[in-house]
């Protein structure tokens, strides 16, 4: 079955490491954080949907459909929720806003895999890490995450794979494939990105 699949950053979070500053909008190689993560996806993806708390702050991506957390202060998986609830597609491929340099022929490959299998999540997975904020979610879980969130104290990405019907998509160990799931957590991690 193909699925039509809309790409989703979210842009939420507290930012306490960069001083309340919008993690999403700090500049990395002359342009937005979301905006590089933007230009490299859009091309994949018949729709792009940015979901935040501050949307006054993304006025400028136009094209894009721009949503709030409708369950609050959840963390990512609230921001998951919150894309699913609102796309009209079957799944969507989350992006965290902290990722820059996601690789097109890995994110392709991982759509293939997701059309040819049956799963409700596909996430990556690089020797023992999993990236769930790089990973294809159905639109059907929308009752699953509500009924996690509501019922769990611990309300991680993580956990909620685990609860559900989750293939992971194989990655070997390279410097490429680490490269496209490298995240910027500190200020010094923007800094040192910038040079490689």
């Amino acid at each position: 079955m193909i699925n039509v699949i809309s790409g989703v950053v979210l842009a939420g979070g507290e930012n306490k490491r960069f001083g309340g500053l919008t993690k999403a909008k700090l500049l990395f190689r002359g342009e937005t954080l979301i905006g590089r993560i933007i230009a490299i996806i859009k091309e994949l993806f018949p729709e792009i949907i940015i979901v935040t708390n501050k949307p006054e702050e993304f006025t400028e991506f136009k094209d894009c459909l721009i949503v709030g957390d409708i369950i609050k202060k959840s963390g990512p998986l609230a921001g998951i929720h919150a894309a699913l609830k609102s796309t009209s597609s079957d799944a969507v491929f989350v992006f965290a806003c902290d990722n820059p340099f996601p690789d097109r022929k890995i994110i392709a490959s991982m759509i293939r895999q997701f059309n040819e299998i049956n799963a409700d999540i596909l996430a990556p997975r690089l020797g023992d890490s999993v990236e769930p904020l790089h990973a294809i979610y159905k639109r059907t879980l929308v009752s699953e995450i509500e009924r996690f969130i509501l019922g769990k104290e611990r309300k991680a990405v993580h956990d909620f794979l685990n609860e559900v019907n989750t293939e992971y998509f194989r990655l070997a160990l390279t410097d490429r494939n680490l490269k496209a799931f490298t995240n910027i957590n500190t200020m010094y991690d923007l800094l040192n990105f910038q040079k490689k």
